[in-house]
């Protein structure tokens, strides 16, 4: 954790309930082909670590498969918890961190991590997913992020925020991505990989709150902070944002087998 961010310290329990409420999740389209490479399918049994309020347990359990979720942020868990039952999802969420789950082995078709894979104690993290992984299992590593260099507001967005937390690491990505990451190392191999653009629409709100709920704002700052950069956003985007608009995103997907399984 200390070499993100410039070691500046952050914690998503701060800013769960926007979270919950602005992230706007994965693109079906996603989960459609993660469907075909043989993830999510009815009937597998997945763990989502690093769930936070659960945006793809939720989606995998719509789309019958049988679903825990662990999370080391027991704010984000009672968000997960909370919409789950809402929307009469049976997903079984616990606080826990993802290098020690305290669940049994040999239990999951696919441990899923969406966008969390860089918090994590990489060698413990393999270790247990190996250990958490049924034969023939897989791991499933994705992200979504809006390109700013290719999209205008997402651009004018970034220079704010830069504004308020110098300190961010997620600044200026192109979507460029490896089809090998360096950090599976000898532990896995590829066995799926894609990665491509999608328009995510958003109002001036939508977007705001979204702003809001990332890890250089309400994760980050202070409540007085967020407050200054939410009202400069919106003025932001008054000027140069019609009410309602999309913006680019990439979404990249791996799927990784153990070596084991060779």
């Amino acid at each position: 954790m200390g070499s993100i961010d410039q070691g500046r310290a952050f914690d998503w329990g701060h800013t769960s309930a926007e979270y919950a409420q602005f992230r706007p999740g994965y693109p079906q389209s996603m989960f459609e082909r993660l469907a075909a490479l043989g993830v999510g399918r009815r009937g597998q049994r997945v763990l989502d670590v690093g769930t936070g309020t659960g945006n793809i347990a939720r989606e995998l359990a719509r789309r019958g498969c049988k679903v825990a979720g662990i999370d080391i942020s027991e704010e984000q868990i009672a968000q997960a918890r909370r919409l789950a039952a809402e929307q009469q999802l049976a997903i079984d969420f616990r606080v826990a961190p993802a290098e020690e789950t305290g669940l049994p082995g040999n239990r999951f078709d696919v441990v899923t991590a969406g966008q969390c894979w860089l918090y994590f104690d990489r060698d413990r993290a393999v270790a247990e997913t190996k250990r958490l992984l049924a034969p023939g299992g897989r791991l499933m590593t994705c992200h979504l992020a809006w390109l700013p260099k290719r999209d205008p507001i997402a651009r004018r967005t970034e220079e704010l925020i830069l504004k308020y937390n110098p300190h961010w690491s997620g600044a200026n990505l192109t979507g460029h991505i490896s089809a090998k990451p360096p950090w599976i190392k000898e532990d896995f191999f590829v066995t799926g990989f894609f990665v491509y653009e999608e328009a995510v629409p958003f109002s001036r709100d939508t977007w705001r709150g979204r702003i809001r709920a990332c890890r250089a704002i309400g994760a980050a700052l202070e409540q007085s902070q967020v407050q200054a950069f939410d009202a400069e956003h919106a003025r932001l985007l008054e000027s140069i944002a019609p009410e309602r608009f999309s913006v680019l995103h990439w979404i990249d997907a791996h799927i990784l087998a153990p070596k084991r399984d060779v």
